[in-house]
Formats: structure tokens, sequence, C-alpha cells
């Protein structure tokens, strides 16, 4: 059964930077498409990006040229690198790979 493993949240000052990273395991099949979204508290969870096996990328408008998505095929593993962040980037954020959900990581931008 397929299980998703997300590290590298935490607490970080505005403007600093942060990777995230969700490895798959388990996998016996194509993840198609790999992607990150994110809940603040009291909001609905939102997309942050996407990526397909063939590394085409989608990005949410608040996040465009801050954020960069990744992804290895061979480990399963989908990375996101965030730069310039800002209080409202605060939330947890949740890996998802086809249609399985991680369990989320907490990130809290804050001075």
């Amino acid at each position: 059964q397929v299980h998703l493993v997300e590290s590298g949240g935490g607490l970080v000052q505005p403007g600093g930077s942060l990777r995230l990273s969700c490895a798959a395991l388990g996998v016996d099949f194509a993840i198609l498409v790999m992607g990150w979204y994110r809940q603040a508290p009291g909001k609905q969870r939102e997309l942050v990006a996407t990526i397909t096996r063939s590394k085409d990328t989608n990005y949410a408008d608040s996040i465009q040229g801050r954020f960069i998505i990744s992804r290895d095929n061979a480990a399963n593993t989908v990375y996101l690198q965030m730069d310039s962040l800002k209080p409202e980037d605060t939330g947890v954020y949740y890996c998802k790979a086809n249609s399985v959900w991680g369990q989320g990581i907490q990130v809290t931008v804050s001075s």
C-alpha cells in the first residue's frame, strides 16, 4: 500500500527558505502527477504546485517566482523549494501522489 512521507517543514523567518520533500513508498505503479497543497488556519486547502511524470509544472499565482517544484521519478520523490517566504505562506503543507495524500507537515513563517 502506498504511503507518503513528508519532511523539511519547520519555523523560518520572513524572507527565509525551506525545502520540503515527499517520498512515495510502497509504489508498484506509475505515479503520474505529484504535487503540494497547503491549508492555512481557517482556510480551505489550496493548490501550491504540481508536476507530471514528464516534468510539466503548474503553480499557484501566489507563489510564482518564489517556489520551485521538482521530482525524482526513480525515487518517487517530489520536492518543493520555497524561497522568499512570507507570513501568509504559513500552513500545513500536504503532498499528493496520484490520489494519495500525505499526512501534512507544518510550515510557519514568522519573526
